[in-house]
């Protein structure tokens, strides 16, 4: 069985850093492109940051371009997303998805862990 597993999240100030995680266990290899979503109340989720498995350059929203990083580890199970500068609007329930890279969708989704943004 296939689990993504978001951490990190948490309450923080505009400007304050913070790192997300995403664990996958079960899945048939590491041979995925790994996704950062997030979900703000009221709003549809939205992607955030994108990086293939092939190694080909990560893509990001622009609304986030320049203040967040996503990266895997080298067992490439987990994938993080390193957010700096946050402001109040990065507030959302953030998920990681997995699929593979020659498709744009995500075969896999994990549960959201909470990032809160105070002004």
């Amino acid at each position: 069985q296939v689990q993504l597993v978001a951490s990190g999240g948490g309450l923080v100030q505009a400007g304050d850093s913070l790192r997300l995680s995403c664990v996958a266990s079960g899945m048939p290899d590491e041979k995925y492109a790994r996704g950062w979503f997030r979900q703000a109340p009221g709003k549809e989720r939205e992607f955030v940051a994108r990086l293939p498995w092939s190694g080909g350059m990560p893509t990001y929203a622009d609304s986030v371009k320049g203040r967040f990083t996503i990266s895997r580890d080298n067992a490439g199970s987990t994938v993080y997303l390193q957010m700096n500068n946050l402001n109040p609007a990065d507030t959302a329930v953030y998920s990681c998805a997995a699929g593979r890279d020659y498709l744009r969708t995500y075969a896999y989704w994990g549960q959201g862990t909470q990032v809160t943004v105070s002004s």
